[in-house]
C-alpha cells in the first residue's frame, strides 16, 4: 500500500518528465511577427501573414499577406511574397493583410476565415489555397456578422467560427458585439447558424490554434478584448467541449492553468494543450498545460521560451511546435517526447 501511495505522489512530475522542449533556431528568415496563421499542410507547416506594425519594411501596412512553409522547422521558404503594399491594393485579387484571423485545413486546402480590424474595417472573406502560393477568395459576405478574434475550427468535415467581437476603437463598421454564436459551412460558401440548447459558454474569443479531442470541439479560456464602452478585458478558464454544437458540457469552471487570452491551443500525443497567452496581472506568459479529459491538468514545467502571446502553434511530424509571437522574435521551438 506504501509503496502505490508514493508512486501516485510521483506520478505528475514522471509525466512531465515525458516531455522536452528543443530549440530549433533562434532566428529563422522570416521575420518576427505574432498572430500568423500555423497549418500543417502536404508535409509541411504553414505560416500565414501577422502583425509587426513597428517592421515597416516587412508590414508597411501593419500586417502582411506573405506565406512561409518549412518541413523541419529549421529551413524555412518564402512561397508567397508580402502583396499588402499600400492603400491601391486590389482586396479582391487577393486578401488583405492580417493577424489572429481563422486558419485551417479542410476539404484538402488551407482556409483563411475572416480577420482583424486593422485597414480600421472588418475582414469578413472567405479564402482557401491549394498550395499556399495562390489563394483563390470564396466568399466576401458569409451572414455571420462583422467579427474579429473568433475561434475557428475544422469539424465533422466543416468549418466552424465560433465567438469573436467588434472592435469599435478600430473599425467603426459595427457596433459593439461581443458575440456567443457558432456557424458552419462546408464550402466556405454558404453558412448555416447552430443554436446551442441548454447552458453553454460566455461571449468571448482570443483563442489561437484548434482543439479538436475525442470527438469533440473543446473551448479553453479565452477573453475578450476592451472597446470604448467597455474598457475592462476579460479573462478565462474554463473548459467546455461539445460533439454537435448543440449541447455543451463544461468539464470544469476554473482550469489551474491562469485565466488567459490570445494563448494557443492543440491536441497532440492524446492530450489538449494550453500553451502562453497574455492575462492584464501578469503580461504575457511561457506556461504550458496539458489533459487528457479536459478536467485533470498537469503543468510542463520549466519551460525555455520566452513569455508570449498569440504566437503561432503547430502540431506537425509528430511534435508540437511554439513558433515566434509576441516575444517578437522569429524563434522556433518544437516539443518532443523524451526518449
Amino acid at each position: 500500500m506504501k509503496k502505490w501511495i508514493v508512486a501516485a505522489l510521483l506520478a505528475p512530475s514522471m509525466a512531465a518528465a515525458q516531455y522536452r522542449w528543443v530549440k530549433v533556431t533562434g532566428e529563422a528568415p522570416f521575420a518576427a511577427r505574432d498572430g500568423a496563421g500555423a497549418l500543417s499542410f502536404l508535409g509541411k507547416m504553414w505560416l500565414i501573414g501577422g502583425w509587426n506594425p513597428k517592421d515597416k519594411a516587412h508590414f508597411p501596412m501593419i500586417c502582411n499577406n506573405e506565406t512561409w512553409s518549412s518541413a523541419d522547422g529549421g529551413s524555412w521558404r518564402l512561397e508567397k511574397p508580402n502583396t499588402f503594399l499600400d492603400a491601391s491594393f486590389d482586396a479582391s485579387k487577393d486578401w488583405e493583410g492580417r493577424h489572429t484571423a481563422g486558419y485551417a485545413v479542410h476539404a484538402g486546402k488551407m482556409w483563411i476565415v475572416g480577420g482583424d480590424a486593422n485597414q480600421k474595417h472588418y475582414q469578413n472573406d472567405v479564402w482557401n489555397s491549394s498550395d499556399g502560393v495562390n489563394w483563390t477568395r470564396v466568399s466576401n459576405d458569409p451572414p455571420w456578422a462583422p467579427r474579429v478574434l473568433h475561434y475557428t475550427v475544422e469539424f465533422r468535415g466543416k468549418l466552424w467560427v465560433i465567438g469573436g467581437q467588434t472592435m469599435p476603437g478600430f473599425a467603426p463598421g459595427a457596433p459593439e458585439r461581443f458575440h456567443r454564436d457558432l456557424w458552419t459551412s462546408a464550402d466556405g460558401v454558404r453558412w448555416d447558424q447552430v443554436k446551442p440548447a441548454g447552458p453553454y459558454w460566455s461571449a468571448r474569443g482570443m483563442i489561437g490554434g484548434a482543439a479538436v479531442h475525442r470527438g469533440r470541439i473543446w473551448i479553453l479560456g479565452g477573453g475578450t478584448y476592451d472597446t470604448p464602452t467597455t474598457p475592462s478585458r476579460q479573462f478565462f478558464n474554463d473548459v467546455w467541449s461539445s460533439a454537435d454544437g448543440v449541447h455543451w458540457k463544461l468539464h470544469t469552471k476554473a482550469a489551474p492553468w491562469t485565466p488567459r487570452q490570445y494563448h494557443d491551443v492543440a491536441v497532440w500525443d492524446g492530450k489538449l494543450w494550453v500553451m502562453e497567452g497574455y492575462n492584464a496581472a501578469g503580461g504575457n506568459r511561457n506556461d504550458v498545460w496539458y489533459s487528457a479529459d479536459g478536467e485533470h491538468w498537469e503543468e510542463l514545467k520549466n519551460t525555455p521560451w520566452k513569455p508570449r502571446h498569440a504566437a503561432s502553434a503547430f502540431v506537425h511530424a509528430g511534435h508540437l511546435w511554439m513558433v515566434a509571437g509576441n516575444n517578437m522574435e522569429s524563434d522556433v521551438w518544437k516539443l518532443e517526447r523524451a526518449k
